[in-house]
């Protein structure tokens, strides 16, 4: 298969990237700096904006800027729609005017489409909420289900946090929990939906295979906990103590609005994920956080 993905160089990026080569796929990494990346690898190639849709079977989006980098004023908001909203426009609008189009179109989406929803189970059917993040994902997941009207099978995967043991969340957090600073945010209660990364970018893998996988999918684990059983986990795993919490009036103060990403609690269900027949390696947390950070 000759896939083209965006986010390619990202943390999960990356990952999915390795996999795709791994099984002799054909990939091209669409990057502003292809000249920064050099590959010795067969098969891979990267590439600037334009491309020739046309030349691919598949395309996988996960380009965005990181929601967790900055603090958000106006602009970075900005910069956060345009880097998943507007980047998938023209993508699909690309995907349109192609010759040849691609078969499968696999677009990221997030948890944060359902908002703060408390104790509500979310599957996949249940409505988006009406917050920033909650718009953006809408937007997001619209423009790349454009591309359904092209005769392309649209999958859009909303993605929870993301545990692994080179970028994301997980390697912030593991020098503070090894210090035995680590606790719950805020009260802890808030639903926590979590995914190792192997089994997010074997997930974009399976969507890409699966004729009869299209429509939206929670990226998120079965085994989902609250925000007080993960850090409690993080910590048994590290053997060190997690019962300091931090409370919300101080992640306010330290990272403004974004501080919501942490304490929001999204009860994901990977209803229509296991149904498409997909089998999660890392379904429960403690197993995943020990393969992470290598604790027997």
């Amino acid at each position: 298969m000759n896939v083209l993905v965006t986010g390619g160089t990202g943390f999960v990026g990356n990952i999915l990237v390795n996999l795709l080569c791994a099984r002799s796929d054909r990939v091209t990494v669409l990057t502003r700096n292809p000249e920064r990346f050099r590959s010795a690898r067969a098969g891979m190639a990267y590439a600037a904006w334009p491309v020739d849709v046309a030349k691919f079977d598949a395309v996988v989006n996960l380009a965005g800027a990181g929601i967790l980098d900055r603090r958000w004023n106006d602009a970075y908001k900005a910069e956060l729609r345009a880097s998943r909203v507007d980047l998938t426009r023209r993508l699909v609008d690309a995907i349109a005017a192609a010759s040849k189009r691609p078969r499968v179109l696999v677009s990221a989406s997030a948890v944060g489409f359902y908002g703060d929803r408390g104790e509500e189970l979310l599957p996949e059917g249940a409505t988006p909420a009406d917050g920033f993040l909650s718009r953006m994902c809408v937007d997001w997941e619209a423009e790349a289900n454009r591309a359904s009207q092209f005769d392309v099978r649209v999958a859009t995967v909303r993605i929870g946090l993301v545990l692994g043991s080179h970028g994301g969340a997980l390697k912030q957090m593991t020098p503070i929990f090894k210090l035995g600073l680590g606790g719950p945010f805020g009260s802890g209660k808030a639903w926590f939906p979590w995914i190792h990364v192997n089994d997010l970018a074997s997930l974009m893998i399976h969507a890409l295979n699966g004729e009869h996988v299209s429509g939206a999918l929670n990226g998120a684990a079965p085994g989902i906990v609250r925000n007080k059983e993960y850090a409690a986990t993080f910590g048994r795993v590290l053997s060190r103590p997690a019962f300091l919490p931090v409370p919300p009036f101080a992640l306010r103060i330290a990272l403004g609005e974004v501080a919501n990403v942490l304490t929001d609690s999204q009860r994901t269900v990977p209803e229509r994920t296991l149904a498409s027949g997909f089998a999660f390696q890392f379904p429960e947390l403690e197993p995943a956080l020990r393969n992470l950070l290598h604790r027997k």
